[in-house]
């Protein structure tokens, strides 16, 4: 493409391209980086650790029994855990026996879940136990074949105890236990594979917050070039020996994904969080000692922020705090500052760019960057035209991270590429000069008053900078006059906010046709398990 005008903004020593090796796969990585450290630690995750070459020899193991009872490369393999230990090792076991991964969400409803596992047609899941109720009541509408369970305690140990007994736990019929399953198979060697980078590695399941969830096809060169560009921009902060990330976010989810294979590749420390709405728990974690990385969303970091303890966390060492997922609210970052956080950094991606698409230089913010090394974006009005620089428009992008489609639907993968193969992201953006990009909102959720666009977070950020108001989330609403209007569901603070004083704050800093009509004050926002705000459950409230 001519004229990436982006590249001029690009920080000393950052490539405009990156190169990829044609052999190199995930799973391949993960074994390089095993060997190469295998004394650093891994992950840490509520006081336990673990090394380098603790998770390639279980891992190894646990691919050997996948291995073992049948399944064949390609196979979906679905893991339904927390943030813990065993989801690396069953991540990288399953991986490294060329299985395909299926993510899941362990808080899913039977509905959800049985939709997910039905539709990858996966045939094996691992499964933390607080949550294999759900998982039984819906066996029978899936091609499930293969139960594994983990309880969340030290892993390594319960497989040296089965190690030294020899027999297996009792457990459910037709249900194996993680460390049984890795007991037995220590030692093994994985059977010989030809993984291609062409090969699927995810089937990442988008958030389905406008519509039905769908399974994003990630291949190992998809999500190989992510990592790529994602070490081009952030790897500074993990390059060291020693470094570690701090991550409350949700592995089955795309972003905190990417940063832990990130992590994986340079050889530092995960430090695992497995529930982020626990703000005590996460400012424990970042309190125990200094890091490099912390990864968040909007609504972490505003929780985050509430609580006093913040101000005792040592950021000495911290190279980079990054939010993504949806757009970091400059109040909230101001705040965030002011207790005494480490400059937020916001980037930008999607399930579908495995997932990175485009980054700031660190210490930029109001922006969700420009585009990654080896990414091209256009920005193009409803006919697809491109729109003049600074003027609304979706945002396209082409670039070696893009999925492969979507998986059994065919006419969904065709209706998300334009004809001359450019990714329709749904998000309406701006340009700049420099080549910087700034969210607007999604395309689907921009109220239309009286032929004026409206664009709910431009309303929202308003609203946000009111003390008075925890968070807000604004939806559009068929409304007889105006076609539309703006509905503001907003959680005060305190007993005496009222609707007309926030109304009274909109009318001094919006235009009028963006004054919300409607104002709703509730106790909570529906929120999905990274902490994105549900606008989609608000409508028809």
């Amino acid at each position: 493409m001519q004229n990436r005008i982006w590249h001029r903004s690009y920080p000393p020593g950052m490539p405009r391209e990156i190169t990829l090796d044609s052999q190199q796969t995930i799973a391949s990585m993960i074994a390089q980086s095993c060997l190469r450290h295998a004394e650093r630690i891994a992950a840490s995750c509520q006081g336990e650790q673990l090394r380098y070459a603790d998770l390639d020899r279980l891992s190894v193991a646990f691919g050997v029994y996948l291995q073992s009872v049948g399944l064949q490369k390609g196979e979906r393999i679905a893991l339904m855990l927390p943030n813990c230990l065993p989801y690396l090792v069953a991540l990288s076991g399953a991986l490294r026996a060329g299985m395909v991964v299926v993510n899941v969400n362990p808080l899913y409803t039977a509905r959800e879940l049985e939709h997910q596992l039905a539709d990858s047609g996966a045939t094996c899941i691992v499964v933390a136990t607080p949550f294999l109720s759900t998982v039984q009541k819906v066996l029978s509408g899936t091609r499930i074949r293969q139960l594994v369970t983990t309880p969340l305690g030290d892993l390594q140990a319960t497989v040296a105890l089965r190690m030294a007994e020899k027999q297996s736990a009792a457990v459910l019929p037709d249900e194996v236990l993680l460390s049984d399953a890795i007991a037995k198979h220590m030692g093994r060697s994985l059977a010989p594979l030809d993984i291609q980078a062409s090969d699927t590695a995810f089937l990442q399941y988008t958030g389905g917050t406008t519509g039905v969830s769908k399974g994003a096809v990630l291949t190992h060169h998809s999500v190989g070039a992510s990592l790529a560009q994602m070490q081009a921009w952030a790897g500074f902060a993990l390059e060291k020996p020693g470094a570690s990330v701090v991550t409350p976010l949700p592995l089955y989810h795309i972003y905190p994904l990417a940063i832990t294979l990130v992590s994986i590749a340079l050889g530092s420390e995960n430090r695992l969080i497995p529930n982020p709405r626990d703000s005590a728990s996460v400012i424990a974690e970042m309190r125990r000692q200094p890091f490099e990385l912390f990864i968040g969303v909007n609504t972490l970091f505003n929780a985050l922020v509430e609580n006093p303890d913040l101000q005792q966390v040592d950021f000495s060492r911290t190279q980079l705090v990054t939010g993504a997922g949806a757009s970091v609210q400059g109040a909230v970052a101001t705040r965030w500052l002011a207790a005494g956080g480490a400059p937020i950094t916001e980037g930008y991606g999607l399930t579908e760019t495995s997932p990175s698409a485009t980054f700031n230089p660190p210490g930029r913010n109001g922006t969700i960057g420009i585009p990654v090394p080896s990414t091209d974006v256009l920005v193009v009005d409803n006919d697809g035209h491109p729109v003049e620089r600074g003027q609304p428009g979706e945002l396209l992008l082409k670039g070696p991270q893009l999925f492969a489609g979507y998986w059994n639907r065919d006419e969904e993968t065709r209706n998300a590429f334009t004809p001359d193969g450019w990714f329709k992201t749904g998000d309406v953006v701006t340009m700049d000069d420099a080549g910087f990009l700034y969210i607007v909102d999604r395309k689907k959720d921009m109220i239309l008053v009286s032929g004026f666009n409206v664009y709910p977070n431009e309303i929202e950020a308003v609203v946000a900078l009111l003390a008075d108001v925890l968070e807000c989330a604004c939806v559009g609403v068929p409304d007889a006059r105006s076609g539309e209007a703006p509905h503001l569901f907003a959680v005060p603070r305190h007993a005496s906010v009222t609707p007309e004083h926030i109304e009274a704050h909109c009318r001094a800093n919006l235009a009028a046709y963006k004054v919300p009509r409607h104002i709703t004050l509730v106790d909570a926002l529906p929120k999905s398990a990274i902490g994105k705000i549900l606008r989609k459950e608000l409508r028809g409230q």
